[in-house]
């Protein structure tokens, strides 16, 4: 997240130019094309602490973690919001750090296996203050009290003293693949281990389901290099999906000050963090790098400059509440407070960006997590101490 102060506007005229064309976009951008079936809004569920993950499982009822520790399950009319589920791992909660993302697995109605990424703290004396990202894989009981046979399928070594950056976010494939992303932890020393193969920072990881490393891996019969990764050069991913179609990665990234985006994730290429960027340094907005694109380094689908949004998760719009959105991406927005709608054009492999808008600006609200319901509207995470759940339906559909 984006938490410094933002610099004066002769400071800023490097990111400025940068976004210029993009920024000038927006208004046009959103002016275009019919407007969306009519929304309205209404709060699903209330009463969450620093909420940061989401999942509905297939009876309609939504998993919800909390940044202290705890899993909860709102019942499938929104009514009622349980007491933490038991069993869960130890976290380390401090800073940006505590419980994450929570997701299932593709054959949860027959295994009832979910997955969970959370900080965990470094127990040796001599790395105290320390902690990494690791992801355990467990069954949630019958009764959706407890969780059971808990595995822990991987952990990010060696552990790290800053607290920031931490990426999280989970993105399960019906292949039997399990993606991870990891951030850079935003030591301005240590931003070159995104360019790394010895570092997990800065990644995007893939294992299987089982916690296994997949052989074909781009990395992972490569002497000194981490095997579990896929790809590189990332900031601070906090949103992830797998295309139900391709079966490409996408993910949603924090630049530094400007420069946020989404990629479109292949197997071993490197998104140029921190040797290209659109953004800038914090305060002062000196640059960055080498500049905003370099041979041999992927270039991000969409960006943002200033203001930066702070993208969250991200997801492909599918259902039928509204037919002027589907196939678009949907990425949720902490710093912009509100929903960015990507409409894409071209093949799913080669997608183009063709329009780009904000949506629900007016809740005013920071957006941690977003998904598709079963009844195809949108649930929409509100991260804060009074965390909450927000149904968005077609203004027509009975709340």
């Amino acid at each position: 997240m984006n938490t410094a102060p933002r610099p004066s506007l002769s400071t800023c005229l490097r990111a400025g130019l940068l976004s210029a064309g993009l920024l000038l976009g927006h208004a046009a951008d959103a002016a275009r094309g019919p407007a969306p079936t009519a929304f309205q809004t209404s709060t699903y569920a209330a009463g969450l602490e620093l909420p940061w993950g989401m999942e509905f499982m297939p009876d309609g009822r939504l998993l919800v973690t909390e940044r202290a520790g705890r899993l909860r399950i709102v019942d499938a009319q929104g009514d009622k919001v349980s007491t933490p589920v038991r069993g869960l791992p130890a976290v380390d909660r401090r800073s940006h750090g505590g419980l994450l993302d929570v997701t299932i697995d593709p054959g949860f109605e027959a295994n009832r296996l979910i997955y969970l990424s959370y900080t965990e703290v470094d127990r040796r004396r001599s790395r105290a203050g320390r902690n990494g990202i690791a992801v355990a894989r467990a069954r949630l009981s019958d009764d959706g009290a407890r969780v059971e046979q808990l595995k822990v399928l991987f952990r990010q070594t060696p552990k790290i003293a800053i607290g920031e950056n931490l990426g999280g976010r989970l993105a399960v494939s019906g292949d039997g693949h399990l993606f991870l992303t990891l951030g850079d932890r935003y030591a301005p020393e240590d931003r070159m281990r995104a360019q790394s193969l010895g570092y997990y920072q800065g990644k995007t990881v893939r294992i299987r389901t089982d916690g296994g490393i997949p052989a074909d891996n781009p990395f992972a019969q490569r002497a000194g290099a981490r095997p579990e990764i896929w790809s590189l050069g990332h900031r601070n991913p906090q949103g992830a999906f797998v295309h139900p179609r391709t079966g490409q990665l996408w993910v949603a990234e924090h630049g530094p000050q400007g420069g946020d985006e989404i990629n479109v994730v292949r197997k071993g290429r490197n998104y140029g963090w921190p040797l290209v960027t659109f953004g800038c340094e914090y305060n002062t907005c000196a640059p960055i790098g080498e500049g905003t694109a370099r041979a041999g380094l992927a270039s991000p689908l969409v960006h943002w400059g200033l203001p930066a949004i702070a993208p969250s998760n991200l997801i492909l719009y599918t259902g039928d509440q509204f037919p002027e959105w589907k196939g678009s991406v949907l990425v949720g927005a902490l710093a912009g407070k509100a929903v960015w709608r990507i409409e894409l054009a071209g093949e799913d492999a080669a997608p183009r960006v063709v329009r780009r808008e904000p949506l629900f600006a007016e809740l005013g609200e920071r957006i941690r997590d977003i998904r598709q319901g079963p009844d195809g509207g949108l649930y929409l995470l509100v991260d804060g101490l009074q965390g909450r759940v927000v149904r968005v339906a077609r203004a027509d559909a009975s709340l």
